[in-house]
Order: C-alpha cells, then structure tokens, then sequence
C-alpha cells in the first residue's frame, strides 16, 4: 500500500483560503473578517495574560529560572511569556500559570 503525498495545491499566502474553498466572493469576505478578527482577539488576550504573568514576575524581582520553579515550566518557557510569543502558548495554559501564582482569571462574556 502506498500513500499519496502529492501536493495537488498550495494556496498563496494572503490569499483568501475561503474563495479557493468554493465560498461566493461575498461570503469569502465574511467569513475572511470574521477568522481574522477571532485570530486577533484570541493573540490580545493571550498578550493581557503574559503581561500579568511578567509583571508578577518583576514584582516579585525573580529571575526567570525562580519563576520557572513557581510556574512548573521550563525556564525557556518563562522567557517567551516575557516576550510575549504568544504563538507558543494556548489561553489555558497561561490561565494555569496565573492560577499558580495566586491571579485566579475571571472570563466575563458578551
């Protein structure tokens, strides 16, 4: 049995993946605004949530190998809250890591 790798089509970046599915212009559009506006309202929380987690940090005046120990991560891990990689990282993990130190996060809808 063999698998078939051949790759059939390679949408260009900064193209609208929503009109190459098949979706009307119109609806592309929508739907396009709607994924970029999510994306981006996701990478803003996640940037409130580092800068809560580097300020206690340097409230605390630790180094980021003391904060590593309290956080239970690594001290790599620590450095890309500091710079704010917020790729790296999923908003529960950062919630946990808040919850460690003692900043319960609170969610408030709508």
């Amino acid at each position: 049995m063999t698998i078939d790798t051949e790759i059939r089509h390679v949408t260009k970046a900064g193209a609208n993946l929503f009109l190459e599915l098949g979706f009307s212009a119109a609806q592309a559009r929508k739907l396009q605004a709607a994924s970029r506006k999510q994306i981006n309202d996701t990478r803003v929380l996640k940037q409130q949530l580092m800068a809560e987690l580097s300020n206690w940090i340097t409230e605390h005046q630790l180094r980021q190998a003391d904060a590593a120990q309290v956080l239970m991560v690594s001290r790599p891990r620590v450095s890309d809250v500091v710079n704010q990689k917020t790729s790296k990282f999923t908003i529960d993990t950062l919630v946990e890591m808040l919850g460690r130190v003692g900043k319960p996060v609170r969610l408030a809808v709508g």
